[in-house]
């Protein structure tokens, strides 16, 4: 926590920077090691160049922020308490109030940004979303091992999915189950919506669960990943049920060798947007480009969706440390969907798989 908030002031020193106020539960956890979900309610950090760092939470969650760790200065507020009111009144005894304040653009809504405008009449609020995104890239050696926990839930999440299917069970069925033993592993939240989507439905990228029931034929799409001490995981696969056609071996095996391309491509200092040209390419050859209609993946770490974008105009070279999914995906109305997705992690020799369910092509009996 130290060095992170020590990194963090470094930053604003560099960019001429005041001061910083995060509100969103990735850097909170991130500067503070206390992961909580406020709901509407106002958790926040703030941290200037010359003072303690300040923690707004709500009362109720004063000694939940201590037992995680945070030592420095707190606000704790009451529901019926003016949250602004109080940060204002705290900060004005300080040697000097803020003229620059850094926000999260992408998580700052309108009215807190005008809360802020309104005690703060005289400051400019500037966008630190790239100087964040630059202090997470970079995984330390203990984010590599919790990345690497929540990973192998995941991959235990694939396995009590495809162990589900039989002729008739739906997709929310399936999901239940997924849950209710990722539950009993002691995973506390997933980390997004499970996806199990079968049938015509997987030519859809982001499919929605219902009711529907699965039949021989159908391939079978499961996207998943959990919550692991305040880190994420995501893992795609997908199976066939009794029997599958030609085309859509065809499909499956040009996703597999697309993905399997660009993970052999990982390695210090090429281009993340080489990847996606990679693993499209392929796609392109096989002659299904047109159905490849997202980008290759995204950063993971605190959040599921991090920093960097893994699109072919991404020209951030790859560091060491660095953690991202590959997830090419060919979606062909009315024949089906493959997506294929792995966790990597950047290494001195190469890209590491951290997930490890496996992806030869099962057709499921």
């Amino acid at each position: 926590m130290e060095n992170r908030i020590h990194q963090l002031i470094e930053q604003l020193k560099k960019n001429d920077l005041d001061s910083v106020f995060l509100t969103s539960i990735a850097n909170v956890f991130y500067v503070s090691n206390f992961y909580t979900n406020p709901h509407e309610r106002l958790v926040a950090v703030y941290i200037d160049q010359t003072n303690d760092p300040l923690l707004i939470v709500p009362a109720m969650e004063m000694n939940d922020a201590k037992n995680a760790g945070w030592k420095y200065q707190m606000i704790g507020y009451h529901d019926h308490e003016n949250v602004w009111e109080l940060i204002f009144n705290h900060l004005k005894n300080d040697d000097k109030l803020p003229s620059t304040i850094g926000v999260e653009y992408a998580h700052l809504n309108v009215e807190r940004y005008h809360a802020l405008k309104d005690i703060f009449p005289h400051i400019e609020l500037k966008n630190v979303t790239n100087i964040l995104n630059h202090l997470h890239v970079i995984k330390s050696k203990q984010e590599y091992t919790l990345l690497k926990q929540a990973a192998s839930l995941a991959d235990f999440g694939i396995k009590t999915g495809v162990e589900a299917i039989r002729e008739g069970i739906s997709e929310l069925e399936i999901v239940a189950k997924i849950e209710y033993k990722l539950k009993k592993q002691g995973v506390q939240q997933m980390s997004f919506a499970t996806t199990v989507i079968t049938g015509a439905k997987t030519a859809s990228p982001h499919g929605v669960p219902d009711k529907t029931t699965i039949d021989k034929g159908d391939l079978v799409l499961f996207d998943l990943g959990v919550v692991f001490e305040g880190y994420c995981s995501d893992i795609t696969r997908t199976v066939a049920f009794h029997s599958v056609t030609e085309e859509q071996e065809k499909i499956y095996e040009t996703v597999l060798t697309a993905e399997e391309k660009a993970i052999t491509a990982v390695e210090i200092g090429r281009p993340v947007g080489e990847l996606d040209k990679i693993a499209r390419d392929h796609i392109a050859t096989a002659g299904y480009g047109e159905y490849f209609t997202h980008r290759l993946g995204h950063g993971i770490g605190i959040d599921v969706h991090e920093f960097p974008s893994m699109h072919g105009e991404n020209d951030l070279p790859l560091a060491e440390g660095m953690s991202f999914t590959i997830e090419p995906g060919i979606y062909v109305p009315n024949i089906g969907g493959v997506r294929i997705e792995d966790m990597v992690f950047v290494t001195a020799k190469g890209g590491e798989t951290l997930t490890s369910y496996p992806k030869d092509l099962q057709i499921v009996t």
